[in-house]
């Protein structure tokens, strides 16, 4: 089976990271993952050179949204700053001809009903200038959380289903998170796509921790808790480009991909 499988690379130059790994994409942060200040090109040449260059050398691009985006809350100090976030990041991100820009579905605070994070999500939507594919990613913590369990990503799939731009809205799938979020891998592509019709990116990852643990530790495939056929199944069923997030460089991520590609088929 021919699935693409790239990595999450640093973010200096992203296409000699791809070069190293003999990779048809990687996925990089624009800036800090763990700031509101807005993304930053430090790639030699910046956004126009990076772009060029990727398109020169057959390296497809996604950027990864920061951490701290989470524009289902209802504290307004996090959800404002986290809109603009993801507009700028959705802005940069075009700027570079990604394939698609990757977001954490966020939470609502412990006391909080959860249709007020499904339907802050379809707020988002609307305010959003979508100029890439929106890839909303399963999470793997939090009781709260608007992705770590089906029936929370079914709750936001439903809200931002009569929003205008929700063709341009698809879906993350990682398996780690998957795992440790406690969705049973088994039947994790076909209840996904029961609830949003796609899946437009995985990330593939092994999990450090036990199965419904809420832990997001990736581990390198096979060396961690998920069993190696039904990981590599999942993979193979989701069918979509591959990210490894995994620990190491080039060569853990070398490895990694041979080890994926060896039980494709």
């Amino acid at each position: 089976m021919s699935i693409a499988i790239g990595a999450h690379v640093d973010q200096t130059d992203p296409i000699a990271e791809a070069k190293a790994r003999n990779a048809p994409h990687v996925q990089l942060f624009l800036g800090d993952p763990q700031s509101y200040k807005g993304p930053v090109f430090r790639y030699d040449g910046g956004a126009d050179a990076l772009k060029a260059d990727a398109e020169a050398a057959g390296v497809g691009l996604y950027v990864h949204a920061p951490y701290l985006i989470n524009v289902a809350t209802t504290n307004n100090r996090q959800r404002i700053p986290s809109r603009k976030l993801l507009q700028q990041h959705m802005d940069a991100a075009a700027s570079i001809g990604a394939r698609g820009l990757i977001v954490h579905g966020g939470h609502v605070q412990d006391d909080d009903d959860p249709a007020k994070g499904f339907d802050n999500w379809r707020k988002a939507i609307d305010a959003t200038d979508i100029k890439v594919p929106l890839l909303i990613e399963n999470t793997a913590g939090g009781t709260n959380a608007m992705t770590r369990y089906l029936d929370r990503i079914a709750g936001v799939w439903d809200a931002i289903a009569a929003t205008e731009q929700f063709d341009q809205v698809g879906f993350c799938l990682d398996t780690c998170h998957a795992h440790a979020g406690g969705n049973p891998l088994e039947t994790i592509v076909d209840d996904v796509r029961k609830i949003t019709g796609r899946i437009d990116l995985v990330h593939g990852n092994d999990s450090r921790d036990e199965f419904d643990t809420g832990a997001d530790r990736h581990a390198n495939l096979g060396a961690g808790r998920i069993d190696p056929d039904l990981l590599a199944a999942v993979i193979r069923d989701a069918g979509a480009p591959v990210v490894l997030e995994t620990p190491g460089g080039a060569t853990e991520h070398t490895a990694d991909t041979e080890w994926l590609r060896s039980r494709l088929g």
